[in-house]
């Protein structure tokens, strides 16, 4: 006997038969809500005028690669000369976007939507990227979730009867989909996956930019993992696209994150190919650490030394918030900080204290070097780095600040840190990202691990770190040698601490088998993936 919601797809999928469009995932009474025919032949319309040009441009990222093997280093363009030297400006920044002090940033389940939006916070990005694991529930009812609270009527009870709803005074929503690497299995146009960043832009924009603009707002975003600025011009195409196919006028925005080293050899460039369209550019550090090893992988002089080493103070780190800063203030727009994953800690007070003040320096830093405004990952965050960007910024944002004196360049960006490289180091590197991976795996895609907040990114450069160190027999500070052995070792004795701290029912009831045979595989075989993400993504349903 089939059950409701296989007929409801059947219905779905006899109806969308002839456009081409089929639905694999499981379809809901409150799924109909946002799967409907005419939501899903525009998503449709979106891929066939869009993805040929999104998989030249990815094919263009291992061509690029190839590259770099070859010894052309990134560099400044010079065919994008004039844009660089030449005075523009992109489009008016709309009001309520003008003061971005304080943004949170998190996952797309209903209480985050709720606390994020009553968090005190300027702005929330809702995250279908690095902090949400895109099972088919998980990016529908993220899609319900949003459109709830556009419409302010988003509620949400927890087991216990606690009740959180939409207070008076809430952050502007962004939203941020996934890359233009990933795809959404689950939704076929002629056979084919549609692109997840379609697939999230395409769903939020549609149920949403009526809603948004009759609030004298409208539909913002933040675009990741861009590599060049033909990547940017491709999203300002999509936003033409939607704009003009919806009839409502050039309304989006678009805050690009920073977070490859390619990207940042071309951020004029990225702010000039979404003129009419930008919010500005963000420090995505994390992201862009991992893009380092990455993009460098091939080469032992870029071996980087253990993760919590590599911080905000590092020359090539703060030669690209440098150069950010003074970029998107020259083009009339923010510039912002990134993210601390330090969060409260509530059953220690010193450890607490501890990790507070981490976040004060770090927005201090950022606050002084010119930022219009940061991240946080907890509203318990959100006071402090309130606190430091009033105290240091009077005004809405600070773009008036030119940073004119700044000069960076290629050998700047490039510049390898130096540090050490220990066994806990890689213990910790081993650890994290499998604790990390497991919960992914659960479908939960943000989680504190030993009182930071990880996801995918951190994720990202622990597996690379090591496969780095694997590949070209990194030494340690014993002496040692970083090999697969000493990796699939590591990970045996981890996995046993793992266990007992999360107690073995939950260890036996959760994902940790499959977490570390991902990770192992992944850090020590000769090939080396793009992203996590992509080989998790087989796993999930």
């Amino acid at each position: 006997m089939s059950s409701p919601s296989s007929n409801l797809q059947q219905k779905l999928n006899d109806l969308l038969c002839e456009d081409g469009i089929s639905v694999r995932g499981r379809v809901t009474s409150e799924y109909e809500e946002i799967l409907t025919p005419e939501a899903l032949r525009f998503l449709a319309r979106l891929s066939r005028r869009f993805e040929s040009t999104r998989r030249q441009l990815l094919a263009n990222r291992v061509k690029r690669y190839e590259e770099i093997k070859d010894g052309k280093l990134p560099d400044f363009l010079p065919e994008t000369a004039s844009i660089r030297e030449d005075d523009w400006t992109v489009a008016p920044i709309p009001e309520d976007l003008q003061d971005r002090r304080v943004e949170i940033t998190g996952p797309v389940d209903r209480k985050m939507v709720i606390n994020a939006l009553n968090s005190g916070a300027s702005v929330f990005m809702a995250d279908f990227e690095d902090a949400h694991t895109p099972t088919w529930d998980n990016n529908l009812e993220g899609q319900i979730n949003l459109r709830d609270a556009v419409a302010n009527t988003i509620s949400f009870t927890n087991p216990q009867g606690k009740h959180y709803e939409l207070g008076e005074e809430l952050a502007t929503l962004l939203v941020r989909p996934r890359g233009w690497h990933l795809v959404e299995k689950h939704l076929l146009i002629d056979g084919e996956p549609i692109s997840g960043s379609l697939f999230d832009f395409g769903l939020y924009f549609f149920h949403n930019v009526e809603a948004r603009l009759k609030r004298n707002t409208a539909p913002y975003f933040y675009l990741p993992k861009m590599e060049s600025h033909l990547e940017a011009r491709l999203w300002n195409e999509v936003f033409q696209f939607a704009e003009d196919e919806l009839n409502v006028g050039k309304v989006c925005r678009g805050t690009v994150l920073i977070e490859t080293i390619m990207a940042a050899f071309e951020m004029d460039e990225i702010l000039y190919e979404l003129k009419d369209h930008s919010a500005g550019l963000n420090c995505g550090r994390w992201d862009y650490v991992f893009s380092f090893i990455k993009k460098f992988r091939h080469d032992p002089t870029f071996v980087l030394p253990d993760r919590i080493k590599v911080g905000m103070d590092r020359h090539f780190l703060a030669s690209y918030v440098e150069l950010l800063i003074k970029t998107c203030h020259r083009r009339g727009i923010h510039a912002m900080g990134g993210m601390a994953a330090q969060i409260p800690i509530k059953t220690d007070l010193e450890a607490n204290e501890q990790a507070i003040e981490k976040v004060r320096q770090d927005k201090l830093r950022e606050v002084r070097a010119g930022h219009d405004g940061t991240w946080v990952a907890h509203p318990g965050l959100v006071s402090i780095a309130k606190e430091i960007f009033d105290e240091y910024m009077t005004t809405p944002n600070q773009i008036s600040l030119s940073r004119s004196e700044v000069s960076v360049n290629a050998e700047d960006l490039l510049m390898v840190p130096e540090g050490s490289i220990t066994e806990e180091g890689l213990r910790i590197n081993c650890d994290v990202g499998i604790q990390y991976l497991e919960s992914w795996l659960r479908g939960v895609g943000c989680v504190p691990i030993y009182n930071l907040m990880e996801d995918a990114a951190t994720a990202e450069i622990s597996r690379s770190q090591v496969w780095h160190w694997v590949q070209h027999e990194a030494k340690m500070v014993d002496g040692r040698t970083v090999t697969s052995d000493l990796v699939r070792t590591t990970i045996s004795q981890q996995l046993e601490k793992i266990r007992n701290l999360v107690g073995p029912e939950r260890y036996d009831n959760g994902q940790f088998g499959l977490a570390s045979k991902i990770f192992e595989e992944m850090m020590t075989s000769n090939d080396y993936s793009d992203f996590l993400t992509l080989v998790a993504y087989e796993h999930i349903d």
